[in-house]
């Protein structure tokens, strides 16, 4: 079973397609963290990428092309989750390309519907401890110490410095201008479900987990 999971930076994508790949055996494929994993292997693909993003120029359709069509060789028979991509009509077209050539189809396209303002609030509250890494927010996850990481007893916290608002809205316009205009190509093959993106953690796999065993 092959889906792609949309939804805005923040709507939870990550987390739910992580919950896939333990619970099904899913391969994730998320072009952000296979743009760095080629580029820290020194691939074919990892090398161009690099000299491109050394030059601060953005990646190429072709090359992320290039990645998904190695990974897709890779993945098991459990089915793929695409996270991350398509991002535009152009990757939508070439992801349709790569799946036909291995007799593979997409299933279902699952997009998280989240409220701006909501989203805006979960990014901008949420840190880190600095050593374990696990995860709090101002107001929906505090340590139960003040101050002191409730898994590893550390003191030392951290923030994404992407986690502000002004940066969480351009990424949300961005979604909107670029991802949401694909919908409409899934909509019309039947593919596209939709699930609320602010319920917990265990409601959204649920309302997944009963779209993919329908």
């Amino acid at each position: 079973m092959d889906i792609i999971l949309l939804g805005p930076p923040g709507a939870g994508k990550g987390t739910q397609a992580q919950r896939l790949v333990e619970t099904r055996g899913m391969v994730q494929l998320s072009t952000g963290d296979m743009l760095r994993e080629a580029v820290a292997k020194g691939t074919p693909t990892g090398l161009k990428a690099k000299a491109i993003m050394a030059a601060g120029e953005l990646v190429s359709d072709a090359i992320v092309s290039a990645l998904i069509s190695e990974r897709l060789d890779a993945s098991s028979d459990k089915g793929a989750i695409f996270d991350g991509f398509p991002r535009t009509g152009h990757q939508a077209a070439a992801l349709e390309i790569l799946l036909d050539e291995r007799g593979r189809k997409l299933d279902h396209v699952i997009e998280l519907v989240v409220d701006e303002e909501a989203l805006v609030e979960r990014i901008t509250g949420r840190f880190t401890c600095a050593n374990c890494g696990a995860g709090y927010h101002d107001k929906f996850k505090l340590p139960k110490v003040e101050g002191t990481c409730d898994v590893c007893g550390s003191h030392d916290f951290k923030r994404r410095p992407d986690d502000n608002e002004q940066t969480v809205r351009t990424r949300m316009a961005e979604y909107r201008a670029k991802t949401a205009p694909i919908l409409p190509v899934y909509e019309e093959k039947g593919l596209v479900r939709r699930v609320d993106g602010m319920g917990t953690v265990d409601e959204v796999a649920a309302a997944i987990d009963a779209i993919l065993d329908s």
